[in-house]
């Protein structure tokens, strides 16, 4: 996708109409080319065991982030799926989470997302990597 085809607008409806993107009141704050910025609210009803961010929430944000930064290399009305995903988690985050996606490879079918996910201090808080497949229309 060259920037001329990069629709910004388009990508953003897409994602925010995403049901969990408003249930967990998720922000996007940055988009460009290869690239997504998201945050996601702190809130301490929904903390793991050890009193901070749930891992498994830290993972549906690194999986959001890298899905948002994959449309944009396809196009926002490209259908997309996770294949898989994996995370390592660094430090606890008590903080709203800021996830950073960058699209590391962008196959005709397969898709390579990297995510750092950060506490709103800058503190890296876990490490992620995803891989999307293009799904073909049928026809």
């Amino acid at each position: 996708m060259t920037d001329k085809e990069f629709s910004e607008e388009a990508i953003r409806a897409r994602v925010m109409a995403v049901p969990s993107m408003q249930t967990f009141g998720y922000r996007l704050e940055e988009l460009s080319v290869g690239r997504a910025v998201m945050v996601a609210p702190y809130d301490p009803k929904l903390d793991g065991i050890f009193a901070s961010f749930h891992g498994g929430l830290l993972s549906m944000l690194a999986d959001s982030a890298g899905g948002t930064a994959v449309l944009t290399v396809t196009g926002a009305d490209v259908a997309t799926a996770t294949t898989d995903l994996s995370i390592r988690f660094l430090a606890p985050c008590r903080t709203d989470a800021r996830a950073t996606a960058t699209v590391i490879h962008a196959g005709s079918t397969l898709l390579i997302a990297g995510i750092e996910i950060h506490d709103m201090g800058g503190k890296l808080v876990a490490v992620s990597q995803a891989s999307y497949i293009r799904l073909r229309k049928k026809g």
